[in-house]
């Protein structure tokens, strides 16, 4: 049985589709900056009332909350910051960039500042300029593992595949409970065709966190083109357990039942694949788990 597609074609889409999700910093409380700015007392009960409303999720209050305490005291810092960080949950992404490089003026060494200022940049692929405030976010905080991870995926997209695994390898080090790093460095390995140290990153940002479906996905297409087909059948069902809407985890599967002759079980996971990309408009891997689909029931024939 040849199959339509390599998993590893897949795995790059992936790549791409997770880092999307770019993690920031918490929220900064005003003791972090008041020796260095005048604040008057409304403009702290400003700011603790807008840290109040983005702990209940209200994100607009939030926002006025801290552009009150920046009209009351414009050049205090943490404003800016939590601003970029109600204004990020928002998914005003210019409006958030231009919130932190506003904190970074009104306190240059404010690392976090720099840290998600590089992120928010990144998330809008401007790489170059997220990698100099990320860079900058290092030297003034070393071991700072957002910053470096988020610079580790900066080289990844640039393909200083080398600096990218550094960086990664330096967040890990330094943020022992982030799994995504582990995931990242395991990708790089992937896209190097370096299985084993891939599998051992995979397995490693699984042992963080059980419930990573991209990494039991990850894993399972490394399985699967080894030929450890029950294997693999088992990581996608638990990316599956993982995020019941990953589509990836029912496709992989699909390929995995096609080598076992299973024609049944693979229209099954292959049609609620199809379902999710549709639903996801995602059309290009809509189309390739409707080719499968067809495969599976005799219509077309399997080719890689």
């Amino acid at each position: 049985m040849k199959l339509h597609r390599s998993i590893g074609t897949l795995t790059g889409l992936l790549l791409v589709m997770f880092f999307r999700g770019l993690p920031v910093s918490a929220n900064i409380s005003p003791s972090r900056a008041i020796a260095r700015v005048e604040v008057s007392a409304a403009a702290i009960d400003k700011l603790n009332r807008g840290l109040e409303y983005i702990q209940s999720q209200n994100f607009e209050r939030a926002i006025a909350a801290f552009r009150e305490v920046i009209r009351l005291a414009p050049d205090f810092a943490p404003a800016y910051y939590n601003l970029g960080l109600a204004l990020r949950q928002e998914g005003r992404l210019q409006a958030c960039a231009d919130a932190f490089y506003e904190a970074t003026q009104a306190d240059p060494n404010f690392a976090l500042a720099h840290a998600n200022l590089g992120a928010a940049l990144l998330e809008g692929n401007n790489l170059e300029q997220a990698g100099d405030y990320l860079q900058r976010a290092i030297e003034l905080d070393p071991k700072m593992g957002l910053a470096h991870y988020n610079l580790g995926l900066v080289r990844q997209l640039q393909g200083k595949w080398e600096e990218a695994i550094a960086f990664h390898k330096q967040a890990m080090q330094f943020s022992v409970n982030a799994p995504e790093p582990a995931y990242h460095l395991g990708q790089i390995y992937l896209q190097q065709g370096k299985l084993e140290e891939a599998t051992a990153a995979f397995r490693q940002a699984l042992q963080i966190n059980p419930n990573y479906p991209e990494a039991h996905y990850s894993l399972g297409s490394i399985l699967l083109n080894r030929g450890e087909v029950e294997e693999a059948i088992a990581a996608f069902r638990r990316s599956a357990e993982a995020n019941s809407n990953y589509a990836n985890a029912y496709y992989g599967a699909g390929l995995a039942f096609l080598q076992q002759g299973k024609y049944g079980e693979a229209q099954r996971v292959l049609e609620f694949a199809k379902q999710l990309y549709q639903a996801q408009e995602n059309r290009e891997w809509a189309a390739a788990a409707a080719e499968l689909l067809e495969c599976s029931q005799g219509r077309s024939a399997c080719v890689r």
